[in-house]
């Protein structure tokens, strides 16, 4: 880059390479003395050797020197082709803009300046000629000759500034040009890598996405299993369920907020080949006895031996409430009924009350294939649950026997009387 006032900078400014002011210089870390970017990427070597001081700097050891730069936008300059002067960040910018500066008023005042000095010259010099032709006119071709010569040259020393100024200017447009390009280059390359990066996410988000649902699908069939496996470890086959149920009151909640207002028992089985039954319970009630009581219904589901199985399921069904004092059971049921009002909500919300323990409560089941005593339920659903079913079974028909002999006996004695 060129200024009339080069010569006069602090030669700190002035590229070592093409000796003019320094443009995006860069640094030689060895030495300290910079170049222009462009006159570097001319270099070749893997080392330069500093054309100032001849020290050898490794090419990876020389840097932009963007400080350096920052410092450079304050300096005074005076333009190369006009008196137009401000400081080098504005004539860097004057310099992009060089058409519109040649026609701007400053820049062609300064050309008609000049012109008009040198017509000046020549005519006072064509005067002096004129005057002089009478009295010397060896002594006047002389001074013409001279004259001549002189404005030659300066005409020559003009022309060369500007062919020295044009020079420069063919430079920086090569340079300007050369960068214009490297930067499309680099836009286009920048351009490409984030159209890749965005095909990638988007890649990236579809099998995100899948993956999403792919995990979606085996949740749901982990929680299928794990409910199967649920299933199976309460499983029943003689006919009788004790359903544990955990987490009342969150349960309750729930069936209150009417997020889930009922809830099922595990299978079981009256038999191995049997029917296949569950419970369904309303924890705040059903119908009239929402708020009240909760709701218990027993469901008769299709089972896998239902085709040697006889219908219509006509056998009792009795629902227990289990509590450490063993009530009495609360209702006896049909296949055709269920009991909406099958346990107040006032004496399960009770605190300490005695049928719900670490919040669990036990709902036991029966289902009446066999004859058996009104008189003698009680003491069957009293027995302790974790005696082996055929040893509840033999205490329950030596209870039948025994009550049996005790009304026959019973009534013996009110006949003899």
């Amino acid at each position: 880059m060129d200024a009339q006032n080069r010569n006069t900078l602090n030669p700190k400014f002035i590229c070592s390479i093409c000796s003019f002011i320094l443009c995006d210089p860069v640094q030689l870390n060895t030495c300290g003395h910079r170049f222009c970017q462009s006159c570097f990427a001319t270099l070749n070597q893997t080392v330069i050797k500093c054309p100032q001081c001849h020290i050898e700097t490794s090419r990876d050891q020389i840097i932009l020197d963007r400080g350096f730069k920052n410092d450079m936008q304050s300096l005074p300059i005076i333009c190369s082709h006009c008196n137009w002067t401000d400081i080098l960040k504005n004539y860097q910018i004057l310099r992009c803009e060089l058409a519109n500066h040649y026609q701007s008023k400053q820049h062609q005042d300064s050309i008609v300046n000049v012109i008009q000095q040198m017509k000046l010259q020549l005519r006072n010099a064509q005067m002096t000629s004129n005057q002089m032709d009478t009295d010397s006119p060896r002594t006047t071709t002389m001074i013409d000759d001279n004259f001549a010569i002189n404005q030659l040259e300066e005409l020559r020393e003009t022309i060369s500034i500007l062919a020295n100024g044009s020079e420069t200017l063919n430079e920086d447009i090569k340079r300007l040009s050369t960068e214009s390009v490297e930067y499309e280059n680099n836009l286009q390359h920048l351009v490409e890598n984030v159209s890749n990066m965005k095909l990638a996410v988007e890649e990236e988000h579809v099998f995100d996405e899948a993956n999403t649902r792919n995990l979606e699908v085996l949740n749901q069939s982990l929680m299928s299993s794990q409910e199967k496996i649920d299933d199976m470890q309460y499983i029943s086959y003689d006919g009788t369920f004790v359903w544990k149920i955990t987490n009342i009151q969150d349960k309750l909640a729930d069936a209150q907020s009417e997020r889930q207002t009922s809830i099922y028992s595990p299978p079981f089985y009256s038999s191995p080949t049997g029917y296949k039954m569950r419970a369904r319970l309303y924890l705040n009630g059903d119908g009239n006895a929402r708020r009240t009581h909760m709701s218990l219904f027993f469901v008769l589901m299709r089972g896998p031996n239902d085709a040697i199985l006889k219908f219509p399921f006509n056998y009792k069904v009795t629902f227990y409430v289990r509590s450490s004092s063993f009530q009495r059971p609360r209702s006896e049921m049909n296949i055709a009924s269920g009991i909406p009002k099958f346990f107040p909500l006032t004496m399960i919300q009770q605190e300490g009350n005695p049928y719900v323990r670490d919040d669990t409560m036990f709902i036991k089941v029966m289902v009446g294939f066999a004859e058996m005593p009104k008189t003698v339920l009680p003491y069957a659903l009293s027995l302790n649950p974790g005696l082996p079913t055929n040893v509840q079974q033999y205490i329950i028909k030596q209870e039948i026997e025994r009550t049996a002999q005790t009304q026959t006996l019973q009534q013996h004695l009110a006949t003899n009387q």
